[in-house]
């Protein structure tokens, strides 16, 4: 027993026996390695396709995506793999995915992403309003996207030419209720909260609202002869499972800025219903 270790160390400590162990190592670590190379590149993946021509800012449906297989070598960190990151996704703004491509990350955002996503995010028969906020009117920032809000009216007599006020009183009351925020922008049109760390003083909320009160904002805001402001007031009715539709709140006020603005056949037919 002893000679055979006597050997074995004679064997391994012979600088010959050394450098042709090492090669023959080098060699199947080389072979190893560069079989496991090629069948990583020639093993199939597979990934999703579009099966028809998709337009942007549309929808990807589940009809509209099929999966094949691809060499893995063939797939790049901008590809998408996996069909669930794709099916229910949209199309980006300026993006045509034509019949037979894969999908690609910077091609496929969700609908929050979209610049014009505000779009697709209130009922039929409703219309959008843009109201000028700052950090005072919005509570330090505290009014969010699906927050729901009340809207108040303050309107009093503007001055005329020598100073005067014909009639020197303010009227304050609650224009709209249920009123949901869709978008809080800042003086660049992005997101405000978009990135918290650098959150940005906002200077529009927009909403939208049945046209018979979008009109009824737009005449309050176009108000010549009175001083006229409307103030975003937030709801617990934020906090609610189902929080109600937009509604009226003030039939005073409505009758006075009718009033005192042109009525359209339009307004009648509202007044009538």
């Amino acid at each position: 027993m002893s000679n055979l270790i006597v050997g074995i160390k004679k064997f391994f400590t012979n600088r010959n026996t050394v450098t042709v162990v090492g090669v023959v190592l080098a060699i199947i670590v080389l072979y190893v390695g560069y079989n496991m190379r090629i069948n990583q590149a020639i093993t199939p993946v597979t990934v999703p396709y579009a099966v028809e021509d998709i337009n942007a800012r549309t929808q990807i449906t589940e009809d509209m995506v099929s999966t094949m297989e691809i060499p893995q070598s063939m797939v790049t960190d901008d590809i998408i793999t996996n069909s669930a990151d794709v099916i229910d996704m949209y199309t980006n703004a300026d993006t045509l995915i034509p019949a037979g491509s894969l999908f690609y990350e910077r091609c496929v955002v969700s609908r929050d992403q979209l610049p014009d996503s505000i779009i697709l995010d209130y009922p039929k028969g409703y219309v959008l309003y843009n109201l000028a906020v700052d950090m005072a009117s919005t509570y330090s920032n505290s009014i969010y996207p699906d927050n729901y809000i009340d809207i108040y009216l303050k309107v009093q007599n503007t001055e005329s030419a020598d100073g005067t006020v014909a009639d020197d009183r303010i009227m304050v009351g609650k224009l709209l209720s249920n009123v949901k925020v869709l978008a809080v922008f800042d003086s660049n049109g992005n997101n405000v909260f978009a990135n918290v760390e650098e959150q940005t003083a906002p200077v529009q909320i927009v909403f939208a609202v049945p046209e018979e009160y979008h009109i009824l904002l737009r005449k309050a805001e176009y108000l010549r002869a009175y001083e006229s402001e409307i103030i975003p007031v937030p709801t617990a009715e934020s906090l609610e499972d189902e929080p109600g539709d937009v509604e009226l709140s003030s039939e005073d006020l409505r009758n006075f800025i009718n009033n005192v603005t042109a009525m359209t056949e339009e307004d009648l037919s509202y007044t009538q219903q």
